[in-house]
């Protein structure tokens, strides 16, 4: 019963925030989804509706890595993409994710790899 008032919960916080939180090409969207085994993050411009770049535990190399310290490793391969992309600046939407722990490792590596929001 908890799990689904918990998710509940996200997705009203994610309605929330999408409301406010628009990516442009000038300043893309990092959008990030924390399933129970892995963490993804995309690079997305909305005026476009495209997907810039993206990446996920599911294709990192090192898989040996789990939680916080793979999301951190997800950020600052998230931000090298970006780099080769030319796209520095851009808007982070935790998806209605509690900013902490693997979502804010992810935030911390993308700031560490050159990403600037």
């Amino acid at each position: 019963m908890a799990n689904k008032r918990d998710n509940l919960a996200r997705l009203r916080r994610k309605v929330r925030v999408r409301q406010k939180v628009q990516g442009t090409e000038a300043r893309p969207r990092v959008c990030v989804f924390r399933s129970n085994k892995h963490i993804y993050a995309q690079v997305i411009a909305d005026s476009e509706g495209k997907t810039l770049a993206a990446t996920s535990t599911l294709a990192a190399t090192d898989k040996t890595r789990k939680g916080v310290e793979a999301a951190k490793q997800i950020g600052l391969a998230l931000a090298k993409i970006c780099k080769e992309k030319n796209i520095r600046k851009v808007i982070f939407d935790r998806n209605g994710f509690l900013f902490h722990g693997q979502v804010k490792a992810l935030a911390d590596g993308a700031r560490e790899g050159g990403l600037e929001f």
